[in-house]
């Protein structure tokens, strides 16, 4: 089974690295939207829009499937994908409330959402949430590090400040959800801001446990090939799949 994952840049890769360590599926092809990354701050249209050229690029390799990985995305295109694709495209938001609630957090706990503007704005997650009965959720813009990420920053003194600055007046939450596939590559450093003490739950793991809840899927005996593209620097992108994968 052949399987395409979207990103508006690098950070899909975090999906892409939990679906290969499951070993899932033959292939993967990954395609950053690298010279337009990030969508965050974008519209709804041009997010759309973006997000069917992808879909458009995707079309030229017999995948099966395709999952958005970014949050972005997951929030405003889902249907205008599905609509012109041939296969199914997923996101990434039902499969990371599907495993908030599959860890058995009490409803009344502090749940903290951390994405960008884009996807904080659109509600799915914070809807979704209370749909389920989850009455105290805190919903922050955190924006800032998507390019600290694409820049490698995953610890040190920019990022710690960084921490302060949008978590200062926030309590420690029970459950943090990693609303764009590029947080969890600071993950270990948020719990450490946080005392150890959050569960972080993170798009890539989400997803593998969505679709085995949802198709017939079985491992296979070697790692899926890889096999990247970008719509700008390709070579920059798989420097850092190098690096993270």
């Amino acid at each position: 089974m052949k399987i395409g994952v979207f990103d508006s840049g690098a950070g899909g890769l975090s999906v892409v690295k939990s679906l290969l360590k499951h070993q899932l599926f033959d292939e993967v092809i990954y395609y950053g939207d690298t010279a337009r990354v990030p969508y965050g701050p974008k519209d709804k249209n041009t997010i759309i829009r973006y997000s069917l050229e992808a879909l458009e690029f995707f079309n030229n390799f017999d995948i099966d499937l395709l999952i958005t990985a970014c949050n972005t995305v997951s929030a405003y295109a889902l249907p205008d994908m599905n609509a012109q694709s041939k296969y199914p495209v997923l996101g990434v938001i039902d499969p990371g409330v599907m495993a908030l609630e599959n860890r058995n957090i009490n409803k009344e706990d502090p749940i903290l959402i951390i994405a960008t503007r884009a996807t904080i704005g659109s509600r799915r997650y914070q809807d979704a949430l209370e749909g389920l009965g989850y009455t105290n959720i805190t919903a922050l813009q955190t924006g800032l590090f998507v390019p600290m990420v694409e820049e490698g920053i995953f610890e040190g003194e920019i990022l710690e400040a960084t921490f302060r600055h949008y978590f200062i007046d926030t309590p420690t939450p029970k459950a943090i959800i990693l609303g764009c596939t590029h947080f969890p590559l600071i993950g270990d450093t948020l719990q450490k801001y946080f005392d150890g003490k959050p569960l972080l739950i993170h798009s890539g793991e989400a997803i593998v446990e969505y679709l085995e809840a949802r198709y017939e899927l079985s491992s296979k005996d070697k790692v899926a090939e890889l096999k990247i593209f970008a719509s700008d620097n390709v070579a920059g992108l798989r420097k850092i799949a190098d690096m993270w994968l």
